[in-house]
């Protein structure tokens, strides 16, 4: 069973940057792709940004050019740098990995942007 634990969240005004991380509990070993998606207040869960252990990524358009996905497989890690931030970003944001057909989540870390 894998664990997935975010931090990097918080309260941001408009035009703001933030950075999100999310660490395995276990050495991820073979094709997997991990990623963030978000939830914001009576809408449904939406993909933000994934990438492949081979660091292929991939963006929803709403973030494309203002996200940045990265992981550091050595340490077990995948980031989002969030530049350029809009009130409509505003979401509790999850981490996601899929490995072997099992997903797995973390519990979500909350992200307000607001004056």
């Amino acid at each position: 069973q894998v664990q997935l634990v975010e931090s990097g969240g918080g309260l941001v005004q408009p035009g703001g940057s933030l950075r999100l991380s999310c660490a395995a509990s276990t050495r991820l070993f073979g094709f997997n792709t991990m990623g963030w998606y978000r939830q914001a207040p009576g809408e449904e869960r939406e993909l933000v940004a994934t990438i492949t252990s081979s660091g292929t990524a991939n963006y929803a358009n709403s973030v494309k050019g203002r996200f940045t996905i990265s992981r550091d497989n050595a340490q077990n890690t995948v980031s989002l740098q969030m530049n350029s931030l809009k009130p409509e970003d505003t979401a509790v944001y999850y981490c996601y990995l899929i490995r072997y057909g099992s997903d797995y989540w973390g519990k979500g870390t909350l992200v307000t942007v607001s004056s």
